[in-house]
């Protein structure tokens, strides 16, 4: 391709809005155009990438024994009130009427289709094992889009849903899935770390994530990883055994003490110069319009994904001062933030794990300007019916599986596998007849890659103060040739020459044959990231030219019959 002839535009400055790395330079490189909030046009060059990724997909899925289809982007109401997702999915799915007064759906995910046609057309215990994939664009009406690609309303991904006799063979789809992911982000040029997560709205008992871990500031999710062993798990999900700490309050007496405008937990170990993990922590949750009191050690926080897991809500917040006002008079009490506590209220009380070692604790009383020291679990407060870990874990806290310390950074999730099981078959009525002729829910499985996500997360992990540096196997083309003066008949015709033979050889190139300055030419090559540059300067007429390798930035001169020779070994070498 020549350069002259593509439809791409740089940026030399930064666009506004774009906060992370990838989305800055997937815009200035010219890879991508903003449509609106959260819908990108993904231009030529992109393009390109996308559909390298989607091959390596592909390739590995198929050779797992998954069976390419496509199904509807459009997806009717009554599906997804079969599966009862219609209503708890959350204002992030895209409803939309038809002009016969239908209501649909824009697919962000496609559990209730695939469900459905596993129903009709699957009859027979024999017929399984079965996985079925896709590569389709998707639809999230995301409340805040941002960070680019890694963040969209339209995104595209792959996936693949697998439908099993029974566990075991769910198992083995499982595993088979697992082993493919590793294959492909290999050979994207990702390395990825598989690590527990949280189910959200997809649902099932066991479910992973494969991150890009960046170990930067950049990405969007925060990742525990022992230093030891091979846990690791989003922040939402991970555990961990806490560190040693004070946890008895040792006052000799259960007692209401005032605390005039002592609120924080902070100014609650002032006071009473006590540890903050001597006190009790009282948070107020609205929780599906209801309200829920969660208790954890003062010198910990709660992990509000596994606190809604924990209590089965759909959407979770923290009460305002307002509604926690509202809260404690419904209770016939008169005090607000601050002074809140377990005893007396009539809703649902859910506890950590931490609480349970406390001994004459500190803990609100709700009354304006007091506290409860000295207290204790069975005396003077009931511990609560539930008591599990809502906590988040934190970096230096030991590993829950060996004796190492947990270590965090920040991570782009590439690819996630769920572990259905019958959630969708049986709300579905999908069944098959097994070998004693009986009727069974298809035992599921879910595996999702989001492929325009790979892009931004590869942008993400390989780049410098110059630019995008690809991945060979992922990158748009191999190898950039740069004239440096068009003008220069020897230059150009060697130029030319190069591009010829590369293409003969079925190396993607690309020829820079632009009337532009030679420091342009460069910027925008080490900007748009080609893993291989050819320029042929000056040092022609010395028979020389100068090889650049983009991720390095090492500079080879080699004369110029060699060159189409050594920038094909440097492929096979990076491939």
């Amino acid at each position: 391709m020549k350069m002259s002839k593509m439809f791409f535009t740089t940026l030399r400055e930064t666009p506004a809005d774009a906060e992370v790395v990838s989305h800055q330079l997937l815009v200035r490189a010219g890879f991508i155009r903003k449509t609106t909030s959260g819908i990108y046009t993904y231009m030529p060059l992109l393009w390109k990438v996308l559909k390298k990724i989607e091959t390596i997909i592909r390739e590995e899925m198929d050779a797992k024994d998954a069976q390419e289809l496509l199904l509807p982007i459009l997806q009717p109401e009554e599906l997804w009130q079969e599966s009862g997702r219609w209503e708890v999915y959350g204002k992030e799915l895209m409803r939309l009427q038809d002009r016969h007064g239908k209501m649909c759906c824009l697919g962000p995910t496609h559990e209730e289709i695939i469900t459905a046609l596993a129903r009709d057309e699957i009859k027979s215990y024999r017929q399984l094992p079965v996985n079925l994939y896709q590569i389709q664009d998707k639809f999230r009406d995301e409340i805040r889009p941002r960070f680019g690609l890694l963040r969209g309303k339209e995104f595209i991904m792959k996936d693949a849903y697998s439908f099993d006799a029974d566990e075991a063979g769910l198992d083995v789809s499982y595993q088979k899935m697992t082993e493919a992911y590793v294959n492909i982000f290999n050979r994207c040029g990702l390395e990825t770390r598989m690590v527990r997560s949280d189910s959200g709205a997809i649902g099932g008992s066991v479910s992973h994530e494969f991150m890009v871990l960046t170990r930067t500031d950049s990405g969007e999710n925060d990742v525990l990883f022992c230093d030891t062993c091979d846990y690791a798990a989003n922040s939402n999900r991970a555990e961990s055994k806490m560190l040693p700490a004070e946890t008895d309050g040792k006052f000799n007496e259960a007692k209401e003490v005032d605390t005039p405008n002592v609120k924080s937990i902070e100014d609650l170990a002032k006071f009473f110069n006590i540890a903050p993990s001597a006190i009790c922590k009282t948070l107020v949750y609205v929780a599906d319009k209801r309200y829920v009191l969660a208790l954890i050690r003062g010198d910990k926080a709660i992990e509000e994904i596994k606190l809604k897991n924990a209590i089965d809500a759909n959407e979770i917040r923290i009460a305002s001062d307002d509604e926690v006002k509202d809260l404690v008079e419904k209770n016939g009490f008169n005090t607000g933030s601050g002074f809140i506590g377990p005893k007396g209220i009539n809703v649902q009380v859910i506890g950590d794990n931490s609480i349970t070692e406390l001994k004459n604790f500190v803990v609100g009383i709700n009354k304006t300007d007091m506290h409860l020291v000295g207290a204790n679990w069975g005396k003077e407060i009931d511990l609560p019916k539930i008591v599990t870990d809502i906590r988040l874990a934190e970096a230096g806290e030991t590993c829950p599986v060996c004796d190492g310390k947990l270590d965090i950074t920040k991570g782009i999730e590439v690819g996630n596998i769920f572990k259905l099981g019958t959630k969708y078959s049986k709300k579905m009525k999908s069944t098959f007849t097994d070998e004693n002729g009986k009727e069974q829910p298809f035992v599921m499985g879910c595996y999702g890659i989001g492929v325009s996500r790979t892009a931004a997360a590869a942008v993400e992990r390989y780049h410098d103060e110059n630019g995008i540096q690809w991945p060979m196997s992922i990158a748009p083309y191999h190898v950039s040739i740069v004239p440096v003066n068009v003008n220069d008949e020897l230059q150009m015709r060697t130029a030319e020459a190069f591009y010829k033979e590369l293409m003969d050889k079925k190396v993607e190139v690309i020829i820079d044959d632009r009337s532009e300055r030679a420091g342009v030419k460069f910027k925008d090559a080490d900007l748009i990231g080609i893993p291989v540059r050819i320029t042929v300067g000056k040092t022609i007429t010395e028979g020389n030219v100068e090889i650049k390798i983009r991720s390095t930035g090492e500079m080879l001169v080699v004369p110029k019959d060699e060159a189409v020779n050594k920038v094909i070994e440097l492929i096979a070498k990076t491939a």
